[in-house]
């Protein structure tokens, strides 16, 4: 955890550090930025997505294959970014390889269910201990499906959320994101701000955002909204929180948060598209002990396939049962996907693989945490499963509003500057937290620490 008395690093040491890695990474990235200059003529940004920018160019990457990965201009690195996540198989696993193979000759599109649908329908009950599912094609699809079947049950449409949790870009949840501390309102009356332009106003009314940590918090608010003839639909959250660094719920909070979503006949909604597969074979529900209602998957689900899931209770499903709530998408089971997933599931994430995860995690954690005793930086370690950070923060951080008053954004981007230009490819959101792979090995971990170690040396020079 954050010491008591950090040393002061001088701001100005920081800044010159910044300049020089940025001298250092553009120069090592000279064809990524010719690459940017003939991708920006039609795609717009140069980019596939606005979660792919970086000034002064992106860095553009050519292959992976295990932990690593190489960019255009041949730089090889460890890969802790792992697609947002999304790798915890490592690239180019042999067996979800196969699969896909197998499949493609069979053919790889029909819009008509296939048996690798059900099987894998099976698996991830038997995981979550939800016993129907539905498919989608990403995380964003997987929590606006959940949303509309919590409406639908209920018959109500607010939505509440926690403040500074991201689930995807549609407009109902592209709310109260990245808000400046200034801007975020009162604990108990948090703001609804909008995440950039063309949402809606009406939409952003509806959606109602809360504390993490704070279960009392949440209950007032749905007992204000219910009086006010504005009851809540759901309760949509992630269990840990995975876009600032990593946030562990403090002790009894999800169960909190569960009995006051069963009191209130609200439904309780875990995005797991970070944490499910990542953190536990059944993701934040095992290892937290705390079922809800409807859970979101997507991401690692699909060994680097876009894919998705959605499971939920007999109750709260029945409403796609019965047709009253139509769950629908072209490419939803697709062939290729569900094979892939197949062979993620039964074949590559094991329990073998959850204790070679846990083992490395370890290791990481243990490493960072000796380099920021060593030092006595304004920071500390934090991880679960295949996820953890090292937070820049003097004090603890449990909930967005904490996390904006004690954001460091120049040690962070620090961080990012001298992992890229040492061999480590990290997310290029400079809060994401690190995600192992199951071939991540002892010697990858090591070089993770070894270059915090050298940052942490350069700082105090």
């Amino acid at each position: 955890m954050a010491i008591e008395s950090p040393v002061q690093i001088p701001r100005q040491r920081i800044a010159e550090l910044i300049a020089r890695e940025e001298s250092r990474l553009n120069d090592a990235t000279r064809k990524s930025a010719e690459m940017y200059e003939r991708a920006r003529v039609h795609l717009s940004g140069g980019v596939a997505s606005s979660y792919q920018l970086r000034d002064p160019w992106p860095i553009y990457l050519e292959r992976g294959v295990g932990p690593k990965v190489w960019d255009v201009d041949g730089n090889e690195m460890y890969d802790f970014h792992n697609g947002f996540g999304s790798m915890v198989q490592g690239h180019a696993h042999p067996a979800i390889g196969a699969a896909i193979a197998d499949r493609y000759s069979k053919g790889t599109h029909f819009a008509a269910p296939t048996e690798d649908a059900i099987v894998v329908g099976d698996e991830l009950a038997r995981r979550w201990g939800l016993p129907k599912w539905r498919y989608t094609n990403s995380g964003s699809e997987s929590t606006m499906d959940a949303i509309r079947i919590a409406r639908g049950h209920t018959g109500r449409d607010t939505i509440v959320k926690i403040f500074g949790s991201y689930h995807g870009h549609h407009d109902g949840v592209m709310v109260s994101i990245g808000v400046e501390y200034d801007k975020i309102g009162d604990h108990e009356n948090l703001a609804s701000l909008p995440y950039g332009a063309g949402i809606p106003q009406a939409v952003v009314d509806l959606t109602i955002p809360v504390p993490f940590n704070d279960a009392g918090a949440m209950e007032r608010r749905i007992e204000r909204l219910t009086e006010e003839g504005r009851k809540p639909a759901c309760v949509i959250m992630e269990a840990a929180m995975m876009n600032l660094g990593v946030v562990l719920p403090e002790p009894g909070y999800l169960e909190a948060v569960r009995d006051i979503c069963t009191r209130h006949g609200v439904v309780l909604i875990f995005d797991e598209v970070k944490t499910g597969l990542t953190i536990a074979a059944g993701g934040a529900t095992e290892k937290f002990g705390v079922k809800p209602d409807l859970v979101t998957l997507a991401k690692a689900l699909g060994g680097g396939m876009p894919s998705g899931a959605i499971g939920g209770s007999e109750e709260v499903m029945a409403s796609v049962e019965d047709g009253s709530v139509y769950q629908v998408g072209t490419y939803n089971g697709n062939p290729l996907g569900m094979a892939a997933i197949r062979a993620n599931l039964l074949e590559v994430l094991t329990p073998a693989s959850y204790e070679h995860l846990a083992h490395l995690n370890g290791r990481i954690l243990g490493g960072c945490e000796g380099v920021i005793r060593k030092h006595n930086l304004p920071g500390y370690a934090v991880g679960i499963g295949s996820k953890g950070c090292v937070t820049f923060s003097p004090t603890k951080i449990v909930d967005y509003e904490t996390f904006k008053a004690n954001q460091d954004k120049d040690l962070s981007e620090l961080a990012w500057l001298y992992n890229m230009n040492r061999g480590i490819f990290m997310t290029p959101g400079r809060e994401e937290e690190w995600t192992l792979s199951v071939t991540h090995d002892d010697a990858a971990v090591d070089a993770y620490v070894q270059v915090f170690e050298a940052m942490a040396e350069d700082l105090l020079s």
